[in-house]
């Protein structure tokens, strides 16, 4: 304890208290759609199939705006752009409570792309809270940012009970009085010492262009323009990602050329994507493989999401002793191991329940393993890194209940939903061990760790 109280003080710990309650927030918001999901359904007349899609756009939305609020953070202070995604992130709230007889599906798809600025803040919070530390202790400080995730435990116990006794849309508002702190935190104690360049404007046209077109690509899905049947929703991600890369920077797009880059996506698409994407979807499994009733599957969900984000810092701090290719290795083996499990066995609900718990605690400690990681390979470039990365796990995270609600409307089970993302998990485990002795070079390298007194994050050739 005194060692982690010792890292908390070489560095600004009210800019680290106050990313980590932007994140918090703004992750609040983002998954909403998830515990509320079984109340929709119950006014809105939605398939299985629909019921995923519309819990899966904010995923998807976060996923490729923090490509571009990455790159706006590179070029801008970070709490404008914190401040920014907050208001943009309070839209849908607004609306839900201030008009709730115009709610539609078609309506709840569109502020659902708005809820994905929520999620965005990853990309912000994290590399403004490590510009404020040294490199030594970033497994840990990025963890305790990213521990913002926790944001997904009041999502279970508060929106569900809200909308039994008041109705959904008022529930949707219930999340604005925590923006209205997390923008006061923001103001008030929020450092960013990171290294800035590029052009702002063009940053910001970057990023409107990305939201707008979302929104556009999501309404085409919908109205089956993209494809008939399931196509047009496979290929969102895609599309949306090609967006977000197309209006990047050149300079930045090089880092998609880099097979770290991949493979270190894969990795997050597997333990932040299931992290969140079970987030979503896990009030939904419960209540229709296990016949838990609303309030008690939101219940789990939280404590799901607490178990998940809690164990988030200290994944980072057992990367900052061991490494997070060491941890990794360990964790995706249990990951795979878990979702095959579930997958081969259809457990009942007391496995059932073990196996997502095991699952949770994994995708924690794999969350603070990975961008412990990142710290180290790409110094100077944290905040396009955040952004890239972070899109990969968002990816995953829409792609997770996607997956499950057509797995559940086509076959009738989730089996094929878990064997899918149990084979993904395989081939991030198989490619962390043929790359592991390269990257435990640079990950060991204890030259590139400044005293404990700097809070520089030096700019160092890439690897």
């Amino acid at each position: 304890m005194t060692r982690i109280l010792d890292s908390l003080k070489s560095g600004n710990w009210r800019a680290l208290l106050a990313c980590f309650l932007y994140f918090d927030t703004g992750f609040t918001v983002w998954v909403q759609f998830g515990p509320l999901a079984p109340f929709i359904g119950k006014s809105i007349p939605v398939t299985p199939a629909e019921v995923g899609l519309l819990v899966a756009v904010p995923v998807l939305s976060a996923a490729i705006l923090r490509v571009t609020m990455g790159n706006l953070y590179q070029s801008l202070n970070g709490k404008v752009v914190a401040l920014m995604g907050i208001a943009l992130s309070a839209i849908p709230g607004v609306v839900l409570l201030a008009m709730p007889g115009v709610a539609s599906y078609e309506l709840l798809l569109i502020l659902g792309v708005f809820l994905g600025v929520g999620g965005g803040s990853f990309a912000v919070a994290l590399p403004m809270a490590g510009s404020n530390y040294p490199v030594k202790v970033q497994g840990l400080v990025l963890g305790l940012a990213a521990a913002g995730n926790i944001g997904a435990v009041l999502d279970g116990f508060m929106f569900p009970g809200l909308a039994q006794h008041f109705g959904w849309q008022v529930a949707a508002g219930a999340g604005l009085p925590f923006l209205a702190i997390a923008a006061a935190a923001i103001l008030l104690w929020a450092s960013d010492r990171g290294e800035k360049s590029g052009s702002v404007p063009r940053s910001f046209a970057a990023f409107a262009v990305t939201l707008v077109g979302l929104v556009a690509l999501v309404m085409l899905v919908h109205a089956g323009m993209l494809g008939a049947g399931k196509t047009g929703v496979l290929l969102l991600p895609v599309l949306g990602a090609l967006i977000a890369i197309a209006v990047l920077p050149a300079k930045y797009r090089k880092v998609l050329g880099e097979r770290d880059t991949w493979v270190m996506m894969l990795i997050y698409g597997i333990t932040f994507g299931g992290f969140v994407g079970m987030a979503s979807y896990v009030t939904t499994l419960l209540t229709t493989l296990y016949g838990l009733n609303k309030i008690d599957a939101g219940l789990f969900m939280s404590l799901l999401a607490f178990i998940g984000a809690i164990v988030r810092p200290v994944g980072g701090l057992v990367a900052d002793r061991i490494s997070g290719v060491r941890a990794l290795t360990v964790l995706l083996a249990c990951i795979s191991v878990a979702d095959f499990a579930f997958a081969m066995l259809t457990p009942g609900r007391t496995l059932g329940i073990a196996l997502l718990l095991v699952m949770y605690v994994c995708f924690g400690l794999g969350n603070g393993a990975t961008f412990q990681l990142v710290a180290h390979r790409w110094k100077g470039k944290t905040g396009i890194m955040s952004g890239v990365i972070g899109c990969a796990g968002g990816i995953g995270g829409f792609y997770l209940p996607v997956v499950m609600g057509m797995a559940r409307e086509s076959t009738g089970s989730y089996q094929l939903g878990f064997a899918t993302f149990g084979a993904i998990a395989v081939l991030a485990f198989v490619s962390i061990l043929v790359l592991r002795n390269r990257w435990l070079e640079w990950a060991l390298s204890s030259n590139e760790r400044p005293a404990a007194g700097s809070l520089a994050l030096p700019v160092v050739a890439d690897h």
